[in-house]
């Protein structure tokens, strides 16, 4: 615990999607624990999905603030998380985002006992560090992105330029990147970037970026910087000032005597697992935000019919965006063909309860970042299958780290085949030439997984914000 005259207190603000909230609130508690108090701003519906998640011996320390989202026209009122609209809405999630600046600043202005030493944003509000710094508070935009997407994405200059216009300018490698690589996106992942227009929310994501980037005081990145020390040195050149890795957060996993009975749905899971081999499970799961076509669905469910592995499944409701989404489902009699060694679950599972029992053999995953951290830190291969947003670059690095194989699709339309899912699997998961692979993805548990080591980090980072707090900053 931190003397309490030298205990922070640190205001955090998340971008509103999960994928964002979880790591912002992971990281809350990080610090909670080390004696720092924390004041969690969010909206009602997004407070409640983590609130419950408050520690009790961590209460005191923590001051939930939940502004009301603001009312936008062709936001549907229950609206307020990415997770709850397709994603070519996303735009006007951001409008009603960016009005939360007057209640933000009105709060930071009015916020005394004791005022805050930092706040730590997300890339969504690039006005925000101007009110900080003229309120005397530090920033710290929190990366929740690896160190290769962000170097990709370019130094603050280049994103608010908006150096890059159409998508063919993301399909190859930026001038900045000095050294050979493949990260860069496919012409169907940037696309799907373009489909919800910047026009609508007046600020592009570049921009919104690079005015968060260039208004920091110092950026934190959820990484692992073993895992990409090219990348890492080469943002740190980039963005020219302090660059500083907390670790990956590593999810905590409660041991198999502490079950909590009421637990049912990983009870009737844990169950199945333990009844299957050693490394021969598939876990197939795309996030809260992927949305695939009827064509998509079919071809990824009759991939995994047809590589004979046993499976679990996990189908989220998708959003729906016009009348044809709500009738997307599984091919007919699909469920009762693969009953005997495919479970679905529809709706929310414990994943990393899941990703860590010892018959689980690989991850089918979009390849967002919050997933391949937890996949890593159990050691397990990666069927990569990117979506949307950053999942395409971080696949691109995933393959060159040799951790993963990526499932084969057309450039220009995305389209692939079941056979390419099921060779895909296989490869990853049985094959003799895929153990390298395996092999390469269980010593990166050593990385991301050693809770040791990641607490340390978080140590580093709480010295950095201490020595560089309100009152103390060379700013």
């Amino acid at each position: 615990m931190e003397n309490e005259k030298e205990a922070l207190h640190v205001v955090m603000f998340p971008w509103l999607a999960m994928g964002h909230i979880i790591p912002f609130f992971h990281l809350s508690k990080c610090l909670a624990q080390r004696g720092h108090r924390i004041t969690f701003i969010s909206t009602p519906r997004n407070i409640e999905r983590v609130v419950d998640k408050v520690p009790f011996d961590l209460a005191s320390l923590f001051h939930i603030v939940s502004f009301p989202l603001p009312k936008v026209e062709n936001l549907p009122d229950d609206a307020e998380s990415s997770m709850d609209i397709p994603y070519q809405k996303a735009q006007f999630l951001k409008i009603a985002f960016d009005l939360l600046e007057t209640p933000l600043t009105n709060f930071l202005e009015n916020s005394s006992n004791p005022k805050p030493d930092w706040i730590v944003y997300d890339y969504a509000s690039p006005w925000l560090p101007k009110h900080a710094r003229d309120l005397g508070v530090s920033c710290a935009f929190f990366s929740l992105f690896t160190a290769a997407t962000m170097s990709f994405y370019g130094p603050p200059w280049a994103l608010l330029n908006d150096e890059r216009s159409v998508p063919e300018d993301y399909t190859v490698v930026p001038k900045w990147i000095p050294f050979e690589t493949k990260v860069n996106y496919r012409l169907h992942e940037i696309k799907k970037n373009f489909e919800a227009p910047a026009a609508e929310s007046g600020t592009s994501d570049g921009a919104r970026f690079g005015a968060s980037i260039d208004g920091s005081d110092v950026v934190l990145f959820r990484t692992c910087v073993e895992f990409e020390p090219e990348w890492f040195s080469l943002v740190s050149e980039l963005y020219q000032k302090p660059i500083i890795s907390i670790g990956v957060l590593p999810p905590s996993v409660v041991k198999d005597g502490n079950l909590d009975s009421n637990d049912t749905t990983w009870l009737g899971i844990k169950n199945w697992l333990d009844k299957q081999n050693q490394d021969s499970v598939v876990y197939v799961a795309l996030g809260t935000e992927a949305t695939l076509s009827q064509k998509e669905l079919n071809e990824l469910a009759l991939g995994l019919e047809k590589c004979g592995l046993p499976f679990i499944w996990v189908l989220r409701n998708q959003p729906i965006h016009n009348q044809a989404d709500s009738r997307i489902q599984l091919p007919d009699g699909y469920e009762d063909r693969v009953k005997n060694r495919g479970v679905i679950y529809r709706g929310w599972v414990p994943q990393t309860k899941i990703l860590s029992h010892s018959s689980v053999g690989g991850f089918l995953t979009h390849c967002g970042w919050n997933s391949v951290i937890e996949a890593l830190c159990f050691g397990r291969v990666l069927i990569m299958f990117p979506v949307m947003n950053d999942q395409g670059l971080n696949t691109r690095l995933l393959q060159e780290k040799g951790v993963g194989v990526e499932i084969p699709r057309n450039e220009k339309d995305g389209s692939f085949s079941s056979d390419s899912v099921a060779e895909s699997v296989k490869f990853g998961v049985l094959s003799e030439e895929g153990e390298s692979l395996r092999a390469n993805a269980r010593q990166m548990s050593g990385f991301f997984g050693d809770r040791n080591r990641n607490g340390g980090l978080i140590d580093d980072c709480v010295g950095y914000l201490l020595e560089n707090r309100t009152g103390k900053s060379s700013r």
